[in-house]
């Protein structure tokens, strides 16, 4: 019986296959909330640009047409990103005059990373807005 206990020649095996399931789950939570972060990050990048780039409209449906067009030209440079699930939507803030808001909404539910196993997936709809003053300081 001791010699059965001194044995080592499985401890390997036994020992991989109780840390794999721990390994893969890190492996995938840093792909899929990287990804995450990565397309987050490109839809805030995407309406701040709108909104800059809104600001040489003169009216409010000009702003609004220059910041969906901004989005429809640069939305193809983001890897992550398909251009058909984003949505733009601008208009002046309700509570300050003086400021245009421009809103992109994300639809990521066809993304990769809502396939992959271990790890629960983050929200599917990003929203990011950014704001602007009209005329400058």
């Amino acid at each position: 019986m001791t010699r059965f206990f001194r044995c080592r020649s499985g401890a390997s095996a036994v020992e991989f296959a109780l840390m794999l399931p721990l390994f893969l789950a890190f492996i995938f939570g840093i792909v899929v909330f990287g990804s995450y972060l990565a397309m987050v990050h490109g839809v805030q990048q995407l309406a701040a640009e709108a909104a800059r780039s809104s600001v040489a409209g003169m009216t409010d449906s000009e702003r609004s047409s220059l910041a969906a067009r901004y989005i429809a030209a640069n939305a193809s440079t983001y890897p992550l990103l398909v251009p058909n699930n984003l949505t733009v939507s601008a208009a002046p803030s309700p509570s300050n005059a003086n400021v245009y808001v421009v809103t992109v909404n994300y639809n990521a539910s066809g993304n990769f990373i809502y396939s992959l196993p271990f790890v629960p997936a983050p929200s599917a709809t990003i929203i990011r807005s950014a704001a602007i003053q009209y005329g400058g300081f």
